[in-house]
Parts: C-alpha cells; structure tokens; sequence
C-alpha cells in the first residue's frame, strides 16, 4: 500500500490560506517566479521516495500578467530501490516569435509499471493474485515489469488565421527498455512474510506473454523511434491554464518511419481531440469536457508504445494510457491498451477561495468529474497459437469480447498560486472492479 505525504501539505495549506483576507485583489506579477513541492512517499516494494519540483515561470514587465513569458519546469525524484522520474521542460510563446515552443526530457526508470495485457476488459484482472492475504495470492509483481525510458518531446505551433486556426508540428525521440521486475533487488531488507517469490517460479502477466508468443520476438526488449507530427490546432481558450471559456482542439498526424528506428516497420497513427469549456458563474464556476479519438492507420505499432498517448502540450510527466492520473482517474494505469481507443472526461470546476499570501495571488478549487473510455480497436491475439502451460486456464486471463467503456468518477482539490503554478489532487474510483477500485493522484496542473 503506498502511502503519500503529499495529501498531509496540501491539508496543512489550508489554515495559512483562511487566515488571509480575501478582499484584496490580485497582484500583477513581474520578473521571475517560482512554486515548489517535495516528493516524499513510501511503498512496501519501491521503498521511500525522495526529491522535488520546481516550476518558475517569468511574467516579463507585467503587461501580459497572468499569461506568462517563459515557464520552465524541473522534477527530481527517486525510490530507494530504483525506481525514479527526471524531468526538465520548457514553454513559451516568447522563444520564436509568432512561435509557441515547448520541449520535454524526461528519464524514467520504473522497477514495477502497471501491466494489464491488451484490449481492455478482454483481458482479465484478478485481484486475489497480486493481494498476499488472499489464498489466491501469486505475487505483489504478476502485473508488473521493469521500463526504462528515455523521452524528448518538442511541439511548435504558429498562427495560420487570426490566432485560433494554428498549424503543430515537432519531432519526438523515445528508447524503451522492457524487462521482468528485478525481484531480487526489491526483495532486499524485508522481512520474511514480505518476500517477492521469484520470476522463475512465479512467473508474471508480462513473462506469459512472452511465453505464450503474443509479443513479437524482435520487441520482446523494447527499443527506440523517432517520430515526425505534423497537425492543425483549433485554440480559442480564454487563459491556458485553466480556461473558463473556448474550444481547444487539434488533429494531429504522428509517424514513426522504420528508418529512424529499431523496428522492422515503421507506423502511423492519428490523433483527434476536442475539448470545450463554458462559463457557468462568471470567475467561479465552469463546466469542461475533453473527447479524444487515436487510431493507428498504417503501419505497425510495437506493445512497448502502445500506451502512449499523442499530445500537442505535455500537462504532467506521463501522457500514456488509458487508466490512471492522466485519462481515466482511478482506473488501474495501462488498463486500457489497444490499437485504437476512445476516451472522454466531463468535469466541473469550482473556484470557492481566492486570497493574498504575501505577494502571492492564490486560490482554491474543487473539481468533481466522471471519465469514460474504451478500446476501440484491438490488438490481435491469435488464441489458438497460444503456448500455454498445462497449469493454465485460458479463461482466467481472456474474455474476448468483453471489452466495453470503463467508467471512473470522482472529485479533486486544487492550489493555485499566481494562477499558473497548480497543485492538484484527486481521487477517482472506477465503476468496476476489473479495473480496480480507487487512484489517489498528486501532481500539477488540470488535466486539460
């Protein structure tokens, strides 16, 4: 069970934020500054976490305030057994003229990332396996395995009319390595009764399927790509952070040639994403909604970047999915995998507390939302080449054609200071337990 400290600063905020008066009015910002949050937590496998972010953002001579000149952005953290996230990103509408530039790097060395199989609800979860109180229990790792990634993501727009009809390219680099968890080290300092059987003889999801042929044998290690978006962005929203009025939407075009990478093919996939926001009480209250469509075209795509998601602006350190932090909320992260996939998130925002600390400009939000999404088109899985051991029963890992939308729902807090540097937290509980049962997300920035 993780355990977060995070949630203890964000209540620890909120006696120092109601002693503040809120009869003063904002305060226009100038020159450079910063918001910053440590990352402590603890689990039972990954061992403690330790680190920080920092986002700073300059506001030039004011005039343009809350709109920002430059935001750069750096994340430092680590687990004590290996697992870590080093970020640094950059945006800004100031770097080129007439050109909005943000770019991403980011290494994140992961011992034990979510894996549920393919197709959504066609493939089965049970629960009983990963619990260690059940009788059931295999291992706290049968749905996990070892990633290691290296990502730069660059995205460019410029005006094509008016300001709202933009174009988007930019080029994105990632290598993925894919393991099994390395137990041994994991294992290191428990006590007996916590003790991780072995891959060897407690295999996990990840080993079956390689056992059983679904992964190609030239990814079976991960590996590396390049690929070339190009797209046109449709941008009306009133303030980028956090919009109380427009439409943001982009049609994005995203190939990753066999040339520029280590696959035998190279792919293509399209990406289509709408969201909409309206003002219910004016500066308090909004209702938000994003539909997304991605769709691989041509081409083939490998399982290690199958969970990634296409975007023209990053809002967080992983963009992948569906289930977790960034597209369905308390659905288990990487639930939701295929080739393609639909998802949509409806929220409202409710700014209730707005105030002064110091020179600061802050305020308080609470966010209630439903998210929805489903596998639209499915990995092949041919079911009679399978290579399954005479322990196995096929049905207690597939349910073709069981795939369905997977619901989530629930409600978050924001801190917002200088009304860009947003910490947010929410807890989403999914509708079935196939695909587990409540998230706990801390983190920056809305989710769109």
């Amino acid at each position: 069970m993780k355990k977060t400290l995070h949630v203890l600063l964000l209540l620890a905020l909120f006696p120092l934020l109601l002693e503040s008066q809120t009869s003063k009015i904002d305060q226009t910002k100038k020159g450079w500054n910063f918001g910053a949050l440590p990352a402590v937590s603890y689990s039972t496998d990954l061992g403690f976490q330790y680190g920080a972010l920092v986002n700073l953002f300059h506001y030039g001579d004011g005039s343009r305030y809350p709109k920002y000149d430059h935001s750069l952005y750096l994340e430092a953290s680590r687990y004590t057994k290996g697992s870590g996230l080093l970020r640094f990103s950059y945006d800004s509408d100031r770097l080129i003229k007439d050109i909005k530039t943000s770019f991403d790097l980011s290494y994140m060395p992961e011992q034990a990332i979510d894996f549920f199989g393919f197709n959504g609800y066609d493939a089965v979860y049970n629960k009983a396996w990963e619990d260690d109180t059940d009788p059931a229990y295999k291992s706290r790792m049968f749905y996990r395995h070892e990633r290691k990634m290296w990502r730069v993501i660059t995205n460019f727009n410029g005006n094509l009319y008016k300001q709202k009809l933009r174009w988007s390219a930019g080029l994105d680099f990632y290598s993925i390595k894919m393991a099994s968890v390395d137990v041994e080290r994991l294992n290191k300092g428990k006590d007996d009764s916590k003790i991780l059987p072995s891959i060897d003889s407690v295999p996990g999801l990840f080993e079956k399927y390689q056992q059983w042929g679904i992964f190609p044998q030239n990814e079976l290690k991960g590996g590396t790509f390049t690929a070339i978006k190009a797209g046109l962005v449709y941008d009306t929203r009133d303030f980028q952070p956090n919009p109380m009025r427009g439409i943001w939407t982009d049609v994005i075009l995203y190939a990753a040639p066999k040339a520029l990478s280590t696959m035998d093919k190279g792919f293509l996939q399209l990406s289509i994403t709408h969201r909409q926001y309206f003002t219910l009480v004016k500066e308090k209250l909004s209702f938000v909604y994003r539909l997304s469509y991605q769709q691989i075209i041509a081409g083939h795509i490998p399982y290690y970047a199958l969970p990634l998601m296409i975007t023209t602006q990053m809002k967080g350190a992983y963009s992948e999915g569906l289930g977790g932090q960034r597209s369905l909320r308390g659905v288990m992260r990487n639930r939701v995998v295929g080739e393609g996939i639909v998802y949509g998130n409806f929220e409202l925002r409710w700014k209730f507390y707005k105030t002064r600390i110091g020179k600061q400009n802050v305020y308080l939000a609470l966010n209630g939302f439903t998210d929805a999404g489903q596998v639209v088109d499915k990995v092949p899985v041919d079911f009679s080449t399978l290579n399954l051991d005479p322990v196995d029963n096929i049905n207690d890992y597939f349910a073709p054609d069981a795939e369905k939308l997977h619901w989530s729902s629930g409600c978050g807090l924001k801190v917002v200071m200088n009304e860009n540097f947003i910490i947010s937290g929410d807890v989403g509980h999914a509708w079935n337990k196939q695909d587990g049962e409540n998230g706990i997300y801390i983190g920056l920035n809305y989710l769109f």
